[in-house]
């Protein structure tokens, strides 16, 4: 990585795309009668899926929400 872009104030994200797309790909081929348990570890990686269900009509069951871990029941809308 450049370290100029600390020098210069940027900060830099880092995002887990592999557990992303593995959630949006699991939650495509929900079917309406199925439920699936997603389980979160990494913190920047929790509000990008919870935002990316919502944001696709999924019907959200939060189990568990803080700062080590997420635990949500996921169902498809209507």
């Amino acid at each position: 990585m450049d370290n100029h872009c600390h020098a210069i104030g940027m900060e830099i994200l880092t995002l887990d795309l592999m557990a992303q797309l593995i959630v949006k790909r699991k939650c495509r081929d929900l079917l309406s009668t199925q439920k699936l348990d997603i389980k979160v570890l990494a913190d920047g990686t929790k509000m990008d899926i919870i935002r990316y269900l919502k944001n696709n009509g999924f019907i959200l069951d939060i189990q568990a929400e803080n700062t080590y871990q997420l635990v949500i029941f996921v169902k498809k809308g209507l």
